[in-house]
């Protein structure tokens, strides 16, 4: 089984065991943990209060109009049966969920979950998770992993080449790994690798396909279900994808012991220094309040003469969110924080065109102009 768990400020290097232990003990971790869980069993149930709605809306026109709209009406048919396909999956996603933790954070499996009424944003968040398993775990998303994976594996590959190096004794980090893909690809080329997610959501949903899946395409689900703009058909909002795509057990057997995933900030749990000889991070650096905050930390947590690798856009998550902190430098000015704080640019590619979880039917198209680099931690003389 794959070794799932949160590290503390003080992280400890030792193995752990296969099981998440929340960052903090207090009551407040058990609430938290509880909200997500209740918010991953409230999806069909808020989903079907927009159904509600839009019965009721339909039957309100005139005659004539819901007679012309009678594809629509049975479009919104099926799709209530897709969502309750996709709750029938998220129940088994949060199935064993309480038994991912050991410490006296996680509710046990007998306890009542806070049942109250989950927010927009956490029930948003499910979706999104939902929509991850397509970029992250299905043949579907092979051309975004191909666009935004592959040349980061390509060159830990090429750095930390299996004939001059021994690959289980590099240390790769991947910070904000989502649903594991990455890090999964890393690990199973040898290489020591951790996956590292804030994200209960995201957490707990990589666990269900990290360690509950041991055959190619055993579950499927409808990803863009929720997305009522933009479909060219009734059919492109309910296709349905299947996953994972390669079965993960299978191809970590040999190196399992090699790969695990840690719970908590980046920010917070990563306090030893010079100890990961590469750091690669994917659409993750404009995650942060501030983004010199986690340009400071991978500098101080590699090993002198290490890597850090990069792709991804400058989002900035927290820009006009109101009461949130954040700085949003252009990229000139990031490079130049790189350089200040003792990188060396040995890479550099922009106008990189990349997608996050798009679908591919739709007629609304985002794509990112990303930028893809690999700097070195610069070895001081002695």
């Amino acid at each position: 089984m794959l070794k799932t768990y949160s590290r503390k400020k003080k992280a400890e290097q030792e193995k752990l065991p296969s099981r998440v232990r929340p960052p903090v003990d207090d009551e407040d971790e058990k609430r938290h943990f509880q909200k997500v869980v209740y918010a991953f069993k409230s999806y069909r149930s808020h989903l079907s209060k927009k159904f509600t709605t839009n019965r009721q809306l339909l039957e309100s026109l005139p005659e004539r109009q819901q007679y012309l709209l009678k594809t629509y009406k049975e479009s919104l048919q099926e799709v209530e049966k897709c969502v309750q396909h996709n709750q029938s999956l998220i129940d088994l996603i949060v199935k064993d969920v309480f038994f991912m933790f050991e410490n006296a954070n996680a509710p046990a499996p007998s306890q009542e979950l806070v049942e109250e009424e989950p927010s927009v944003m956490d029930l948003e968040r499910v979706q999104t998770t939902l929509k991850q398993f397509v970029r992250d775990w299905s043949k579907e998303g092979a051309s975004e992993r191909n666009t935004c994976y592959q040349p980061i594996i390509d060159e830990v590959l090429k750095n930390f080449s299996p004939e001059h190096c021994e690959p289980d004794k590099i240390q790769v980090l991947v910070p904000g790994s989502g649903l594991g893909r990455l890090a999964f690809e890393i690990a199973s080329k040898g290489y020591s690798c951790q996956g590292n997610e804030f994200s209960l959501f995201m957490l707990i949903a990589s666990h269900f396909v990290l360690n509950k899946c041991n055959q190619k395409e055993m579950y499927s689900l409808y990803p863009w279900i929720h997305q009522v703009e933009n479909n060219l058909t009734p059919q492109h909002q309910m296709q349905m994808i299947s996953f994972p795509d390669v079965n993960p057990s299978e191809l970590l057997r040999p190196s399992a012991a090699n790969f695990t995933m840690a719970a908590g900030d980046f920010l917070e749990i990563y306090t030893k220094a010079e100890e990961w000889d590469c750091v690669a991070t994917c659409f993750f650096i404009d995650c942060a309040n501030n983004i010199v905050d986690f340009i400071d930390k991978i500098h101080y947590i590699l090993k002198p003469g290490g890597l850090w690798i990069n792709l991804g856009p400058l989002l900035y998550h927290y820009s006009n969110i109101p009461g949130e902190f954040s700085i949003e430098p252009a990229y000139s000015t990031v490079r130049e924080v790189i350089a200040g704080v003792g990188f060396e640019m040995e890479k550099e590619e922009t106008n990189l065109k990349t997608t996050y979880g798009q679908n591919p039917n739709s007629m609304l198209q985002y794509e990112y102009n990303s930028v893809f680099f690999v700097c070195r931690k610069v070895k001081l003389e002695t």
